[in-house]
């Protein structure tokens, strides 16, 4: 594996000037994203516009997939959710585009605060109490029904999580962390069906994400969070597309809360079939998986400078990873995703 270098902290993500202060990978957030030190324009008002902040949650359950999320790109804010039946295919998204994001709040950092969006009766709530993070939803209409959810995700102080900082040219920059396999407990109620979500089967996700891109940006996105046939917890984290990562990638596994790092990967599928089976490999043979699909969610936005494209596959990995310590594990079915997205932003 090529060297990859580790962040220190605590410390400032960005220097007085702006520029980042190291660039980076972690297993726990240890740079305070600081993001009034930001100079990548001259007339430093424009800087709002081009800065993208957003909290993704997801919960996989043995039968649905549940995803609420809280953005601001500048332009824009977005907050949306959606559902998805595994058996049936039955899906339901639905989105919330605000002007210049107003309405939305997303805090400074991800270890803390809360995360919210409230209009009238419609509220979505993502509040970090100490272990806990608490999914509060209410969706009126969501679907032709509505859309309510409480639930609580455990991710105590020694889960590790996968936090990257890459630099991007111009002084732009990506600051990200995602958590996988957090147990989740708690109820999604759909069309009048609540679902019981359980932390034995039920795990979350979160995908936090602060930065500057360049305009056109392109991106590859692979994940899961389940369990292996043995009951232990597995989570995959795996993705390229923009930026220098000479210093670190974001590929990795997660093993009952430890992150087993990895460093570049083949990914391999067809753009013109994504419903394809996929391949994700590394040279040094620690990661060897295929991805067959059996579900397709497509998103498109056109919101005049703001557009993105979408196809976000879930689907099963089997395979085989090796931890860092020679342990050869076996995938079996682990339902994740991956996705590849465009986007002029």
């Amino acid at each position: 594996m090529k060297s990859q270098q580790l962040l220190t902290g605590p410390g400032k993500l960005l220097e007085a000037q702006g520029n980042l202060t190291q660039a980076g990978w972690a297993t726990q957030p240890v740079l305070d994203a600081n993001l009034e030190n930001c100079r990548f324009y001259a007339f430093r008002p424009l800087q709002h516009l081009r800065l993208k902040i957003w909290d993704y949650y997801a919960v996989t359950t043995p039968t649905h997939f549940f995803s609420f999320t809280i953005s601001d790109v500048g332009y824009l804010g977005m907050v949306f959710a959606y559902v998805i039946d595994f058996a049936s295919g039955a899906y339901k998204e639905e989105t919330l585009a605000l002007p210049f994001g107003g309405g939305v709040k997303l805090p400074r950092n991800s270890t803390e605060g809360v995360t919210e969006y409230q209009k009238k009766d419609t509220l979505l709530r993502f509040t970090v109490e100490g272990e806990k993070r608490l999914l509060s939803v209410r969706w009126p209409g969501f679907g032709g029904s509505a859309l309510n959810a409480e639930l609580a995700l455990s991710c105590p102080a020694h889960h590790e999580s996968m936090n990257i900082v890459i630099p991007i040219p111009n002084k732009r920059f990506y600051y990200n962390r995602k958590i996988n396999c957090m147990p989740a407990e708690g109820w999604v109620e759909y069309q009048g069906v609540r679902h019981a979500v359980a932390p034995g089967t039920c795990l979350g996700n979160l995908d936090w994400g602060r930065g500057v891109w360049e305009y056109s940006s392109f991106w590859v996105w692979a994940s899961a969070s389940g369990f292996l046939p043995d009951g232990r917890r597995i989570g995959l984290n795996m993705g390229y597309g923009f930026g220098d990562t000479s210093a670190a990638t974001e590929n990795c596994f997660i093993l009952e809360g430890r992150v087993h790092k990895l460093a570049d990967l083949k990914f391999t599928y067809d753009n013109r079939n994504f419903k394809s089976p996929w391949t994700m490999t590394s040279p040094d043979g620690r990661l060897e998986l295929v991805f067959t699909p059996f579900f397709e969610r497509v998103a498109k936005t056109d919101a005049l400078v703001l557009k993105s494209e979408v196809h976000q596959m879930f689907g099963r990995y089997n395979g085989q990873v090796v931890t860092d310590d020679g342990e050869k594990i076996e995938v079996v079915d682990l339902i994740g995703w991956a996705e590849e997205h465009n986007a002029k932003w």
